[in-house]
């Protein structure tokens, strides 16, 4: 709730007040005044760490937060990392804050609580998801914001070559096929990435070549023939100009993929404001405006950084 505005007269002393002790301090304390910080908004809030995968997507609504709450007042601490393992084994202990995608974090907790071969949460609604896993969140002492319109999931390409010459258009066209796959580190066995696609679509994957999500080594794999499919995602803005096209998942084995930012329930606890901060960045970013931010950054190689702040300025958050 906004505190009430003063009087203009009650200011005005208040103005003059100021002032003159501003006066006095400078006589007495010099260049000490300038170790002062801000007031209000922008004052100290103290720390967060913010961690998450360093595919370009997620590095650059990383940026986002990081901009959005070092406006705040807080001081930022953000570390990217490879693959969700490597982040999840502190999160929540010594991480604060993560950009998260819903079928992603539930269905990790879901296999590291109940195993690899877990029957894994498949709902194809962001919130519905987010029901499901719920007890998982909670045992895990991590708390999801608001859920985004914006929608993300796994992907899977090859070249606009290979589908011409193999009339292929959907992951069930390649059923019966040995292909090697260039992908994620942790691709292997998922239902959303090899798991489901040897599983559920029938495709003889011979290899995983573990080269990165969405990464330049992952398309130049599949340009190159070192793989016949790469792994990426539905937002990626780079693959018409790179002659790569994705493939449809017309057996739908993505579950809803929602960004969401998955924050530790006792930093939230302490800091409930940050919700303030990062719930109006989900109800701005949209799929079509993410692929749009994603090709500037990837295609236009403008800096996450300059394409987060024009966004945020755009939209009225910053």
């Amino acid at each position: 709730m906004q505190p009430s505005k003063p009087a203009p007269f009650r200011r005005t002393l208040a103005t003059a007040a100021v002032a003159l002790g501003s006066l006095l301090l400078a006589g007495c304390a010099g260049d000490d005044l300038d170790s002062g910080g801000d007031s209000g908004d922008s004052a100290d809030k103290g720390s967060v760490t913010i961690s998450g995968q360093s595919f370009p997507e997620a590095t650059l609504v990383a940026e986002m937060y990081d901009q959005l709450l070092t406006d705040a007042g807080y001081t930022t601490d953000v570390k990217l990392v490879d693959a969700r393992d490597a982040y999840m084994a502190t999160f929540p202990d010594s991480i604060d804050v993560v950009p998260e995608y819903v079928g992603g974090i539930v269905n990790f907790l879901n296999a590291r609580e109940n195993g690899a071969d877990a029957e894994p949460l498949t709902a194809g609604d962001g919130s519905e998801l987010a029901d499901e896993g719920a007890d998982l969140l909670e045992s895990a002492g991590i708390s999801l914001l608001d859920l985004s319109e914006a929608t993300d999931t796994n992907a899977f390409f090859v070249t606009e070559e290979y589908a011409e010459e193999n009339d292929v258009s959907t992951l069930s066209d390649l059923e019966g096929k040995s292909l090697k796959l260039a992908a994620a580190p942790d691709c292997e066995g998922r239902l959303d990435c090899e798991g489901g696609l040897s599983d559920e679509y029938g495709i003889d994957i011979t290899k995983v070549l573990p080269l990165g999500y969405a990464s330049n080594q992952t398309y130049q794999a599949v340009l190159d023939g070192e793989a016949e499919l790469g792994e990426t995602s539905t937002t990626d803005g780079t693959l018409e100009s790179q002659g790569l096209v994705v493939l449809e998942d017309d057996q739908q084995i993505q579950p809803a993929q929602n960004l969401v930012p998955a924050v530790s329930t006792a930093f939230l606890d302490d800091n409930p404001d940050v919700a303030d901060v990062l719930n109006p960045l989900m109800d701005a970013l949209t799929t079509e405006n993410l692929t749009e931010l994603n090709g500037r950054v990837a295609v236009d190689r403008e800096k996450p950084e300059d394409v987060a702040r024009s966004f945020l300025e755009d939209e009225g958050l910053l």
